[in-house]
């Protein structure tokens, strides 16, 4: 039986995913190469024809499109990036539908994540205490907007070709005192980086985040915020930090 998601003469209508998108333009963006994937998403690197420059294009999976909670985690994601102006988070310039196909068009971020950065090299204390001090001030920054990004892990960090971070993936982000869209679970492509999120909300659902780098207190814990949450935020990435 057909796929009532999958719009004939949609890139979608190939089993071979992400490689049905190259050169198809979505909106006023000509798609150029996959960069990777997620739990909700497919991130390709693209054009803007508007103002000539690269960036990054987040394009949710057709298997979320007729959900309606995961199209809402996908624009909520969106605002919270959106809502923040610092330096060492990814900026969002635009979302939108284009022929039945959500996305969120960012910034182009040159660089490795920090994840497959560990793998090439071991680095300094220097670096690690330079970039642990950068993401700390973008997750403040958050913080201070009522904004808890509750997925941070090396996969979402990127070091960007000057050396610097930049956080990304706000999908599982949720601002403080609302209630959790309900949603089942994403998983990432890393088995190892499985995410778990509610799914009836805040009041009767599991831990929210990847296991691997949550924090004592968010295993124990379905619900945490306000003033407790800039432990469970930042213990991930001390817990990266003794995997160094």
């Amino acid at each position: 039986m057909p796929d009532p998601t999958r719009d004939a003469g949609s890139p979608f209508g190939s089993s071979d995913r992400g490689r049905s998108f190259l050169n198809q333009r979505i909106a006023h963006f000509v798609i150029l190469e996959k960069l990777g994937e997620g739990g909700m998403g497919i991130v390709f690197k693209a054009r803007d024809t508007h103002l000539d420059r690269p960036i990054a294009l987040k394009i949710l999976r057709p298997e979320c499109v007729a959900n309606p909670q995961q199209k809402q985690r996908f624009i909520l994601e969106a605002k919270s990036a959106s809502a923040l102006n610092h330096p060492n988070i990814i900026h969002i310039y635009d979302i939108g539908t284009d022929a039945g196909v959500d996305f969120i068009a960012m910034e182009f971020v040159p660089g490795l994540p920090l994840n497959r950065l560990l793998l090439k090299k071991r680095l300094a204390w220097r670096e690690a205490v330079r970039y642990a001090a950068q993401v700390a001030d973008a997750l403040d920054a958050a913080h201070s907007a009522a904004i808890l990004h509750r997925d941070l892990k090396p996969g979402n960090i990127m070091i960007t070709d000057r050396d610097q971070t930049k956080v990304l993936d706000f999908g599982l982000a949720k601002l403080m005192g609302e209630e959790e869209p309900a949603t089942g679970s994403a998983t990432d492509p890393d088995p190892a980086e499985t995410r778990t999120s509610s799914g009836l909300g805040t009041g009767a659902g599991l831990s929210v985040g990847t296991p691997t780098y949550m924090s004592p207190v968010c295993r124990r814990s379905r619900h945490w915020e306000g003033n407790s949450t800039r432990a469970p935020t930042s213990l991930p990435w001390a817990s990266c930090c003794t995997r160094w």
